[in-house]
């Protein structure tokens, strides 16, 4: 059920996120549970430092947001390793993973190993960046926008390359995976 919109709650379209007037709490564990519901994808953001070493983690809060121009966004929880690295003018490559690559996304999921790329294949995309082998697709992108979200960041990319395989998507699925089947 969908609960009527409350006029009083409605922000200006020019607003910060963090001026929505407080509500009361929603459990977390329910709120956890709701939208591990929703399955999605899951993506291996890849990246470099100013000194040119790679960097990766596993996203799942992962979107197109634009075809014209042609934009997507990454939810960055502000803790992670990579989140002050992703500043505007960064070249980063969304990597979206095949039903094959589990162990890959496992691996990209906790901390910021120095030696998390020993032994992951990969080119170097048209902008330098990691595009991990197998991978279903990929989205070569500069970071143009950073917005705050909660306890995320909301990293806008502008896309400048892509490239797709015909394999099946690895879902991510109240709190595992899952393969999709046609």
């Amino acid at each position: 059920m969908i609960a009527p919109s409350d006029p009083s709650r409605r922000l200006p379209a020019d607003a910060s996120p963090d001026a929505m007037p407080p509500r009361t709490a929603v459990d977390p564990d329910a709120f956890r549970s709701v939208l591990g519901r929703f399955a999605s994808g899951v993506t291996v953001v890849t990246s470099l430092d100013a000194q040119g070493r790679d960097h990766g983690m596993t996203v799942s809060a992962f979107c197109s947001l634009s075809l014209e121009p042609p934009l997507v966004l990454a939810c960055i929880d502000r803790t992670a390793t990579m989140h002050d690295l992703l500043t505007d003018g960064t070249p980063l490559v969304i990597n979206v993973l095949s039903a094959g690559q589990e162990a890959l996304s496992r691996r990209f999921a906790s901390g910021d190993p120095p030696n998390r790329f020993d032994g992951v294949g990969y080119t170097r995309g048209a902008l330098g960046v990691a595009v991990l082998d197998d991978v279903l697709a990929w989205l070569e992108c500069r970071v143009v926008a950073r917005h705050p979200g909660g306890d995320h960041t909301i990293v806008v990319g502008h896309v400048e390359a892509v490239g797709t395989r015909q394999e099946r998507p690895l879902l991510y699925y109240r709190s595992g995976y899952a393969t999709l089947e046609r």
